[in-house]
């Protein structure tokens, strides 16, 4: 199980920002494919966005582009999901999740381990 922490969820109005981050450790965060995916009550799991260790190339599902972004702070072995104009629909448990040098699954938002989940409410 990889150890993923992730922080900055909460609940916030329709139109409002939060941020999320996740820490890795330094051998995941190096080599891993790195994202988030959401979960919303009675649906199923969705894939968000995702990036790759060299921070040029990003992943998002079509519901968030322009939205969010997925950023990297490699000093701090951390990924960011800057989330703005929010939507109630956006309400979820987000987990920050990886997968290993497989091209396929991170463009796909398919990721393989995960963190706890922090909950992003957004009312209306």
């Amino acid at each position: 199980q990889v150890q993923l922490v992730e922080s900055g969820g909460g609940s916030v109005q329709a139109g409002g920002s939060l941020r999320l981050s996740c820490t890795a450790p330094p051998n995941i965060y190096n080599t891993n494919c790195m994202g988030w995916f959401r979960q919303a009550p009675g649906k199923g799991r969705e894939g968000v966005a995702a990036v790759w260790p060299d921070d040029t190339t990003t992943y998002y599902t079509d519901s968030v582009k322009g939205r969010f972004t997925i950023s990297q702070d490699s000093a701090a072995n951390t990924v960011y999901l800057q989330m703005n104009s929010l939507k109630p629909e956006d309400t979820a448990m987000y987990y920050c999740a990886t997968v290993a040098s497989d091209a396929d699954r991170c463009r796909r938002l398919d990721f393989a381990d995960w963190g706890r989940g922090t909950q992003v409410t957004v009312s209306s």
